[in-house]
């Protein structure tokens, strides 16, 4: 029965390790067809902010339009799927400030496919290769858990493919929702392909079972928490960071300046600042909590697995640096004068914050949980 039993286990582990291996490819064609998305998309249907901050600037050789009124109809879409609001499902109405050099509620960008159909039928592509992968990716998950019969997240290389997953489930569900977050898609899918590669290369450990402290309920509750915060606190990261590119292009355009046609390409695709800085702030605002709860979990878990709640284990302080962090910025939120770049800067040391306590602190210390270093 043993012999059998530990047979299986051994194909679950080969089956699971396939399922990986092929999730990866199928992400890797999502991310050319991303890119054929953004390359293909066409250009002539951008420079709308750079329209609505210099109303006297010529777009495509043609007169501008007329600024709007705060009263005007909303935009059309450019196409269907190809809008790139990503706080509520109607369009809003673009507002835009009679007179130039000042900054007004710029219309969002047209995404990726900037209204082509080319562009838009690439996009869909992707989008239906990244969920093809992300199945094959859940059933290698269940298929590595199933391998070892408990959490399929004891380890690095569990841990970077189980938070891999929930990310693009996470994107996923955006979509479902009829959020219009496409202009995600090709950071996430580059992000997933580069830490799977690091998980099958680098942190890759055996399907083994778990130390006996490991065995609790708790490991299910605590653990997959932390995963699932970290997926979404990245998201979060992927939107700040995009935030900071896309203010200083419209800062520079109400200087009166004029970027660069890679810049502009690529910029007035995306949302608004305004909008991806609200994105962002939402998002690490209704993860907070649950990252809160996530320490309290732990705490809970240490005290019955090494009869103490707090022992400054290097995870433990990196997990509550990394809650502070995040505190600070929704505090700075509150704040009128820490809001904007200042805010959002806090944010991205937050999120590296997080990936040093999963990456550094497993890797360059030693403490309770050592056990979840590279094997």
């Amino acid at each position: 029965m043993n012999i059998a039993a530990a047979g299986t286990n051994e194909n679950l582990a080969e089956i699971s390790n396939y399922l990986i291996y092929s999730a990866m490819a199928v992400y890797a064609l999502a991310f050319v067809a991303h890119i054929a998305e953004w390359v293909f998309g066409s250009r002539s249907k951008v420079a709308r902010t750079a329209a609505a901050l210099s109303p006297g600037r010529a777009e495509d050789g043609e007169a501008p339009e007329p600024a709007a009124s705060a009263g005007a109809a909303p935009a059309k879409s450019a196409a269907a799927g190809g809008s790139t609001s990503v706080l509520d499902r109607p369009r809003p109405k673009v507002v835009v400030r009679s007179s130039a050099g000042r900054r007004g509620e710029l219309p969002d960008g047209p995404g990726a496919a900037a209204g082509d159909e080319q562009g838009d039928l690439y996009g869909r592509i992707a989008v239906s290769l990244t969920t093809l992968a992300f199945l094959l990716h859940v059933a290698g998950v269940l298929a590595r858990s199933l391998s070892v019969q408990r959490a399929p997240w004891g380890n690095m290389y569990e841990f970077s493919t189980a938070f891999s997953m929930v990310a693009v489930g996470a994107y996923l569900a955006f979509l479902v929702a009829k959020k219009n977050v496409r202009w995600i898609g090709l950071p996430l899918v580059t992000t997933v392909l580069l830490d799977l590669g690091l998980a099958v290369t680098v942190l890759y450990t055996e399907s083994q079972q778990l130390v006996p402290a490991l065995h609790s309920y708790w490991l299910w509750i605590h653990v997959s928490l932390a995963i699932t915060c970290g997926a979404l606190f990245y998201l979060g990261f992927v939107s700040t960071a995009l935030y900071l590119f896309r203010d200083r292009y419209e800062t520079k355009l109400l200087g009166g300046g004029t970027p660069g046609g890679f810049a502009t390409s690529v910029m007035e695709r995306l949302p608004s600042s305004s909008s991806l800085d609200k994105f962002a702030y939402r998002i690490n605002a209704a993860v907070f909590p649950f990252w809160t709860f996530t320490i309290v979990a732990g705490a809970i878990w240490a005290g019955d697995a090494w009869g103490r709640y707090w022992g400054w284990d290097p995870k433990e302080v990196w997990s509550f640096i990394t809650w502070v962090a995040y505190a600070c910025y929704l505090h700075a939120r509150a704040t009128a004068g820490w809001k904007g770049r200042k805010a959002a800067y806090l944010a991205l040391i937050a999120f590296a914050c997080f990936l040093f306590n999963y990456y550094g602190v497993n890797i360059f210390f030693n403490g309770k949980h050592s056990y979840a270093g590279v094997g």
